[in-house]
Order: C-alpha cells, then structure tokens, then sequence
C-alpha cells in the first residue's frame, strides 16, 4: 500500500511538471506579445518626444548659463525642469511598454547645441528662442495628435498631460520674443506618411 502512495505521488510530479513548464511558456507568449501589439505611430511618437526632450533640457542647461537676458535665462531654467521631468516619466511609460528609447543627442540636435554654443550676449538668447520657438511648434502638433489619436491608452493619458505645459511654454516663448522684438518662425511638421505632410503649418 504504502508503495503505491510513492508510485502515485511520483506519477502526479512527472505529469504536473510539463504542465508547469508550458504554462510558464504560454506566460511568458501573452507577455511578449502584449509588448509587440503596441502600435507602431506610438512606438514613434514615444521616440521622437524622447529625442525632442533631451534637447530641451541640454538647450536650456545651455541658455541658463550663456543668455543675456534674465528673462530668457528665467525661461530656460524651466526648460529643464519640466522637461527633466516629463523625460523621466516617458522613459518609465517606455520600459513599461517595451519602447527602446533614444539616451543621447542624435545629429540635427547635437548640431544645434553646437551652433548656439559658439554664440553669447543678445544674439545667443534670440537663436535659442527661435530654436524654441520651432521645438514647441512641433511638439504641440505631436502632442495633440498623440492626446486624441493614440491606439495606446496610457501614450495617450501621457501626452494629454503633457500637453497644456507644451502650450504654456509656446506661451512664454511668444512673450519673451514680443519683448525683444524678434519674429519667430513659422514651422510646418507632419508625421512621415500623413496626407497632410508638406500642408501643415502651425501659426505662430
């Protein structure tokens, strides 16, 4: 009797364990699957605004220290504030989702910091308001797609969020401008791929 309870125990562990072992398998399918399904326009929204944000941040760090103007250096200290952290809240939504984000200054960016550094005095803080100008023109466009277009939920809870200071920094780029009476750029942005890119032109 007593070796027929082993016997049976035995052949309970021998059955239950590819049981185990597929469950773990089919787990570990769902998961990698949950990841692949995130759609592909917030994939790329994801990157760009990683790419944008890193520059706002090194630009304002930048005009903190080179601008002639305590309201440009005002504006710039902000800079690097909320977009620090609206940088740390997009790489965590990244790593959630699965989203291999950009960590440094790609080229037109890197190309840009360069170009500012060489200038000081008024004629840095109206290049850096300019480049704001353009930066924030194209991430309210982004953002406001993302806020009523994403496919994925929390990409779109995020850039909703987001949004209004994008607005208010649009704001303050416009006033400081107005005060040093410099035009700013008018900047057409579409994604890749829209019927409307190469139409769209956001007023300044």
């Amino acid at each position: 009797m007593k070796r027929a309870v082993i016997y049976a125990a035995a052949l309970t562990v021998i059955i239950a364990a590819p049981m185990s072992v597929s469950a773990r398998d089919r787990s570990a399918h769902d998961g990698g699957m949950a990841m692949a399904k995130m759609p592909s326009r917030d994939a790329k929204f994801m990157k760009h605004v990683a790419r944008d944000g890193m520059a706002e941040v090194e630009l304002g760090r930048l005009a903190s220290q080179r601008a002639s103007s305590g309201t440009v250096k005002q504006f710039a200290q902000q800079m690097v504030t909320d977009h620090s952290r609206a940088n740390d809240e997009l790489m965590q939504l990244a790593e959630q989702k699965g989203v291999e984000v950009p960590t440094a200054l790609d080229r037109k960016h890197k190309k840009a910091y360069d170009r500012l550094a060489k200038l000081s005095g008024p004629d840095f803080d109206r290049a850096y308001i300019r480049e704001m100008a353009r930066d924030h023109n194209k991430d309210l466009k982004m953002f406001s797609r993302e806020a009523t277009r994403a496919k994925d939920p929390d990409v779109k809870a995020w850039a909703a969020k987001t949004l209004p200071t994008l607005q208010q920094h649009q704001d303050q780029v416009k006033q400081t401008a107005s005060s040093m009476n410099e035009p700013l750029p008018t900047n057409g942005w579409a994604w890749p791929g829209d019927k409307a890119a190469g139409r769209a032109r956001v007023s300044q």
